[in-house]
């Protein structure tokens, strides 16, 4: 029987993962007499299932490149794989060496800002090194938006025909089940939605400021956890703001509070592909968004980043520059307008159709069966 290997570092948690388990468990159809078998480089308690009739292969890389690269080897090796699909750097860099020497069809998916995400000091340096060997020997690599295709290009030495861009896909009909539940908290009368981890990299401290600057009359319910929460917390309460903003932490379901939301604000400093943008749109609500790398031009301007300069108006929310706090106020302003996130509304609910799972599975499968 024929066989395709899916890999990738697990499925601990996190928006790679969760694409990674839905490509994989929607895929039943493109198979026929093949096998999926689904390689977990790390033994960690996985946040996402998959269906039984999905093999999985567990391995205990332990987060280590090496073990992952001769775990990946001896399973291609002995399955002798028609295509390996690879999520995430590390798998990705893993799949590399492991298919070296054998007929098996590597496509390689970077679901971030892969530059940007390697991080600074000796260890990015060596990282960055082993992608630009690594990416270019891939058969395609998969870019979930056109800014993280363009950075592969220009700064790792991918032959641009080897790149296609598939967007991150969105459950729009799990999205508005869950948005139709009740509110897993209390929430104010009035109130804008923020979402993601609390890292410097989520840019929330340019959130805070913009909105204690800007007087507006709703609240701010900010969902999500991490390091940065004490210290927001506290920039929060030296801006006066403290009681309008309420740091909600993880919400199992916050789905049913973007519903709920007047609006949605992204205020990154960098994106592989906002999920966040995305979802909240098919909650039905508009949006604010930095203009950051990448994907919410895309997603909301159909155009790359580098077109637009200073705060842009769409059809579905406003485009501002990142890290642009009198920027940020004027558009938290601006959607202090019903008639306005009325319109934008609508246009976000149409939006979020060109990003449904069915497209976004049957484009990975294109792209694996290409040469197979």
């Amino acid at each position: 029987m024929d066989r395709i290997v899916f890999a990738i570092n697990s499925l601990a948690g996190g928006g790679a993962e969760r694409v990674f388990a839905c490509i994989a468990g929607h895929s039943r159809e493109r198979l026929s007499d093949r096998e999926l078998i689904v390689a977990l480089l790390d033994d960690e308690p996985a946040a996402y299932a998959l269906p039984e009739w999905i093999r999985v292969v567990q391995f205990d890389a332990r987060h280590r490149l090496l073990p992952s690269v001769t775990a990946l080897r001896r399973l291609i090796l002995a399955e002798r794989p028609t295509a390996l699909l690879s999520f995430l750097t590390r798998a990705n860099l893993a799949a590399a060496w492991a298919v070296r020497g054998t007929d098996t069809r590597w496509v390689a998916s970077e679901r971030v800002d892969t530059y940007a995400h390697l991080g600074r000091g000796k260890h990015g340096a060596i990282s960055r090194g082993l992608v630009r060997i690594a990416y270019p020997r891939a058969d395609s690599v998969v870019a979930v938006s056109g800014g993280v295709a363009d950075g592969l290009v220009a700064r790792f030495g991918v032959e641009r025909d080897r790149v296609s861009v598939i967007p991150n896909p969105v459950d729009v009909e799990h999205i508005r089940r869950q948005a139709a539940d009740e509110s897993p908290i209390a929430l104010p009368s009035r109130f804008i939605a923020a979402m993601g981890r609390l890292v410097p990299n989520k840019n929330f401290e340019l959130l805070l400021r913009a909105y204690a600057d800007s007087a507006v009359a709703q609240d701010l319910v900010l969902m999500g956890e991490g390091p940065e929460g004490e210290r927001l917390q506290s920039l929060a309460a030296a801006l006066g703001c403290a009681d309008r903003v309420h740091f909600v932490g993880f919400a199992a379901n916050p789905f049913a509070i973007l519903a709920r939301a007047e609006f949605f604000v992204l205020p990154s400093n960098a994106e592989g592909f906002p999920n966040s943008l995305v979802e909240a749109m098919a909650c039905g609500i508009p949006v604010v968004s930095t203009n950051c790398a990448s994907g919410p031009s895309e997603i909301l301007a159909s155009a790359p980043r580098e077109q637009i300069t200073g705060t842009r108006e769409t059809p579905a929310g406003i485009i501002v520059p990142p890290d642009d706090v009198a920027a940020m106020r004027d558009a938290l302003r601006r959607m202090d307008n019903t008639a306005l996130r009325y319109s934008m509304a609508g246009a976000a609910t149409n939006l979020v159709q060109e990003y449904t799972v069915s497209r976004a599975v049957h484009s990975f499968w294109d792209i694996i069966d290409a040469k197979a």
